[in-house]
């Protein structure tokens, strides 16, 4: 219980800046070193860095990749749906260089997605949508078209 108080009314203390400065005078007389901080030798402290930053590059390097993957999925689906084009997704897949492709998975989808529109454009697969269509909705499209044709026609000839 008295610690709790004592912590409580030392917390207090510093932030009214009347004192309790003491912690501080103990992070700075920490030692400079990093290597000696961690608890490190000098040389294992460098290798330690070393492969820190091989490490970041490689963690960078794959996500540049997934990035430009991405980024070549999206310039293939604007190519798809005739969308304009990005010059940010084709900077990133030339930052990534020219390696860079679909991943399988998506492959196999595109390849789907094709099987199924090839199949659509074929005279079976027009066939199959004529059997879809609402004939009476057509049908009334095309008497109200004929109708309008027809009222615009008497209004411009005086003959009829």
């Amino acid at each position: 219980m008295a610690f709790l108080m004592k912590s409580m009314l030392s917390n207090q203390v510093k932030n009214l800046g009347l004192g309790g400065g003491g912690e501080e005078s103990k992070e700075e007389s920490s030692p400079s070193d990093p290597a000696a901080a961690a608890g490190m030798t000098r040389e294992e402290y460098e290798e330690y860095q070393k492969q820190m930053v091989e490490e970041k590059m490689e963690r960078d390097a794959a996500f540049a990749q997934k990035k430009a993957e991405r980024a070549c999925l999206r310039v293939h689906l604007r190519e798809k749906y005739r969308l304009p084009k990005s010059e940010l997704d084709e900077n990133q897949i030339q930052m990534a260089g020219d390696d860079v492709g679909l991943p399988e998975d998506l492959q196999k989808m595109v390849a789907q997605d094709q099987e199924e529109e090839e199949d659509k454009d074929s005279i079976l697969g027009q066939l199959q949508n004529i059997q879809n269509m609402d004939m009476d909705a057509i049908k009334e499209k095309a008497q109200a078209t004929f109708t309008e044709m027809k009222q615009a026609a008497e209004q411009k000839c005086s003959v009829m």
